[in-house]
């Protein structure tokens, strides 16, 4: 299971899949920054899915910025998210406090996931 040291429970990831040349993801760093500082039971990745372009596989992300939100090895949220910071605090709330995936969170996600956790999240963390 994966687990910050230390602790037995699984680790939390959020990642935001975004691009460079996207302004709204520009405008949104700083925010995913704040959520960062305001969190720290939880590891933030910051991801450009065209430099990552081999770890992502097939998964096609056409709307920026999209947030992957997972519990250990689980993906539970992965879907563009509005550029609000208080629809994102929500939205963590929420899934820290009903653990489970969303409807609509596939298989893929999950593989995804994986790749990710190998390849690029420990270099990308916030």
């Amino acid at each position: 299971m994966d687990s910050m040291a230390g602790d037995d429970q699984p680790t939390w990831w959020v990642a935001c899949l975004c691009a460079a040349w996207c302004g709204v993801c520009r405008d949104f760093l700083p925010m995913f920054t704040a959520q960062a500082g305001a969190n720290p039971h939880m590891r933030f990745a910051w991801v450009d899915v065209e430099d990552e372009d081999e770890t992502m596989g097939e998964v096609d992300i056409e709307t920026f910025p999209t947030l992957l939100v997972a519990r250990g090895d689980e993906v539970l949220f992965l879907a563009p998210i509005p550029p609000l910071a208080s629809q994102f605090t929500r939205l963590l709330a929420r899934l820290q406090a009903q653990p489970r995936p969303d409807p609509g969170v596939g298989v893929e996600a999950n593989a995804l996931l994986r790749r990710l956790k190998a390849e690029v999240l420990p270099r990308a963390l916030v």
